[in-house]
């Protein structure tokens, strides 16, 4: 099984501009990830997708692989299959988020452990909601899953509803889980997915995952205790570097 890695990086961004190439203490953060990514057990090559020539010079510069894509993408997933379609020999293709530096290389593996099983044709990581800040905040997508782990409803409103608590002590009662953005797919799987058109509950979410669904494809997820730290704004940076102790 070989596995292909592809992380997509834009330059444009309504909130951050240019984030691929922000410094984080002496290397930029599509190098940070792309070395992040280089040290998983399971990606046979790693690739940054992108449509800005300066972020593919960049990454030439450090020594790794870029490649061009349309700038008329609507999202990563559909950049990463553009990539993909060039790499007809990989079975699995996993979609690394371009905006998470310090994206742990076991989490990667644990994804990919998702297609061991034959009947998994695209997977995700979700992590165990902990705190009342992250269970009502609108912009933490929550996750059920059914009894096999496998997503069936993504939402940025708190699911499942407890009928009868008090929402303050709603994660006394219920193991809520939220998304973590990283997928992987089996390439033809992803090549169909390309072809489908925007759908109700997406459209209402903004959640593509969401399309996915209810066009009838299952959703393998894998638990996992680490957090992802993204960076979508000048004030996530400062964060992610008193993290570094910096």
């Amino acid at each position: 099984m070989k596995i292909l890695g592809i992380i997509p990086a834009r330059y444009e961004s309504s909130r951050f501009p240019g984030k691929p190439l922000i410094d984080i203490a002496g290397k930029s953060m599509i190098q940070r990830i792309y070395e992040q990514c280089l040290k998983s057990l399971s990606l046979n090559k790693v690739i940054v997708a992108t449509d800005d020539q300066r972020i593919a010079d960049h990454v030439s510069s450090f020594g790794g692989i870029a490649e061009m894509t349309s700038n008329s993408h609507q999202s990563g997933t559909d950049r990463c299959a553009e990539v993909a379609k060039n790499y007809p020999e990989f079975d699995i293709m996993v979609n690394i988020q371009g905006d998470e530096p310090m994206i742990d290389p076991d989490q990667i593996d644990l994804l990919c452990q998702c297609f061991e099983s034959p009947q998994t044709s695209i997977a995700t990581l979700v992590k165990m909601i902990s705190s009342n800040e992250e269970l009502f905040n609108e912009n933490t997508p929550k996750v059920i899953l059914n009894i096999n782990k496998e997503a069936v409803l993504f939402s940025r409103t708190t699911i499942p509803f407890l009928r009868g608590r008090e929402k303050e002590t709603w994660l006394k009662h219920y193991t809520f889980f939220k998304h973590i953005g990283i997928y992987a797919f089996r390439t033809d799987t992803l090549k169909d997915l390309t072809k489908l058109p925007l759908s109700g509950l997406e459209t209402a979410e903004a959640l593509e995952q969401l399309r996915w669904i209810e066009n009838g494809y299952r959703i393998q997820a894998a638990i996992t205790d680490k957090e992802s730290q993204a960076i979508d704004t000048p004030e996530d940076l400062e964060k992610i570097l008193k993290l570094l102790g910096l």
